[in-house]
């Protein structure tokens, strides 16, 4: 339990910053640039969404593998996976890097910005990819420090980028009025002081990986992937239900009912980030416990992650009901009523199914670190497409914008049953330790 309290808590203070910033990143924007820009961050967030997944995998990924093999004693093989991890990283950000450049323009316009926001969104989306390399690195950076047995610095590095952030954004939004490209690049300035702060790992004696010279081969490179997928898979469950939810409100509603739904969706990005940090803090020990043969360790951690997140769910939900109203006030600059209604009534149904997504992350990094990458991301896959997109082209079709809301309710509901049956299973068979 110490040591649950101890990994967990600073992941979860770290993420709590993270997300601190990315909501007062949107009442930012909000008074700066009204409507408008809540319609632009809610389609170009998914552009950000999509990198971060992509840096959670590699990371997550790589750092699981580490501290197995760090656990069985094997210090060359778990330096290695770090040298894998930032090769993997360097390709994925020279691809971002080329997205950005050459095609932020069709980009945005496939993410359904039409020509009075269509600006807002390129100079946010070709900011943030221009800005992947560090984005990448930092993640990378992140998951190998706290595995490394040093949980406080990694907060320290999420806590430090999310404060600079927030600075960073005032100054570029109001002051110099740089708009949503004043917005993006603050972020990436964060993302590199971020990374300045996990660098002091390198300082310590203590510190278990390093740059050294390795042959890269392309085994560990797909180890590397498949055991962070389930990771990866989970932001891009937002970034496609978002994108699809975009689409499909735009019909509805248009650009007011994609501000609407850019409130709901950030305000639940806090709940879902602690649910992240407590899976991304759970992890070294679960993966440490399976490299130890230690069944009891891994169910123990499984169990306080579970109750945790189920527990916390329940209090975001029940604060949320309550103060709706409010809530939503702050982000109504323009005190439009339509914004108003929607988004109450939306913060009202899609809160609901916090209560199975946190239980469905917990799962899904469970198996993955256990070293059952493919039952994890078979979790994700679920949430991400599989049922969330066939229940919002259905519902909403019946219900309107309230089928919209009670798709991503019942999409987790589903998949909470099946993570239950899965997990199970896994214990009535044991936890197996194979590679």
């Amino acid at each position: 339990m110490k040591d649950f309290i101890k990994y967990v808590s600073l992941s979860v203070l770290g993420m709590l910053c993270f997300s601190g910033f990315v909501i007062i990143d949107t009442l930012f924007i909000a008074a700066a640039l009204g409507s408008d820009g809540l319609a632009s961050l809610n389609i170009s967030i998914s552009v950000f969404s999509i990198l971060q997944g992509v840096g959670l995998m590699i990371g997550i990924g790589g750092a699981t593998r580490f501290a197995i093999l760090k656990s069985e004693k094997e210090q060359a093989r778990a330096n290695s996976t770090f040298m894998h991890s930032l090769a993997l990283g360097g390709f994925f950000a020279l691809v971002f890097v080329a997205v950005g450049a050459f095609f932020s323009v069709p980009l945005a316009r496939l993410l359904g910005a039409d020509y009075s926001i269509l600006d807002m969104v390129v100079d946010f989306v070709r900011t943030t990819l221009l800005f992947s390399p560090v984005l990448m690195l930092n993640n990378i950076l992140i998951a190998f420090v706290r595995n490394d047995n040093n949980p406080k610095l990694a907060m320290a590095g999420m806590v430090t980028g999310s404060l600079s952030n927030i600075v960073l954004d005032y100054v570029f939004l109001f002051p110099l009025g740089m708009g949503m490209f004043g917005a993006a690049l603050a972020t990436g300035i964060s993302v590199m002081l971020s990374i300045g702060v996990l660098l002091l790992h390198f300082a310590q004696k203590k510190a278990g990986f390093g740059l050294a010279a390795c042959r890269i081969r392309i085994r560990r490179i797909f180890d590397v992937v498949a055991l962070g997928s389930s990771a990866l898979v989970g932001e891009l469950a937002f970034a496609v239900a978002l994108i699809t939810f975009n689409l499909v409100i735009l019909g509805l509603e248009g650009n007011i009912g994609v501000a609407a739904f850019g409130v709901v969706a950030n305000i639940a990005i806090v709940a879902l980030n602690v649910f992240s940090g407590v899976a991304q803090g759970v992890q070294p020990l679960m993966s440490k416990g399976h490299g130890l043969r230690d069944t009891q360790v891994v169910k123990q951690n499984l169990k306080y992650a579970v109750v945790l997140v189920f527990g916390l769910a329940v209090l975001v939900y029940g604060a949320v009901n309550f103060f709706s109203a409010p809530i939503v006030s702050a982000f109504n600059s323009e005190n439009d009523a339509t914004l108003a209604q929607l988004a109450t009534s939306g913060l009202r149904l899609y809160f609901i199914g916090l209560i199975f997504a946190g239980i469905n992350m917990i799962c899904a990094t469970f198996f993955s670190a256990v070293d059952n990458a493919k039952t994890g991301l078979f979790i994700s896959v679920l949430r991400s497409c599989v049922i969330i997109i066939p229940m919002l082209l259905v519902l909403s079709v019946i219900l309107g914008m309230d089928g919209v809301w009670l798709s991503f309710v019942l999409a987790e509901a589903i998949v909470f049953i099946i993570s239950a049956v899965l997990v199970y299973g896994k214990f009535r068979l044991r936890i197996t330790h194979s590679r």
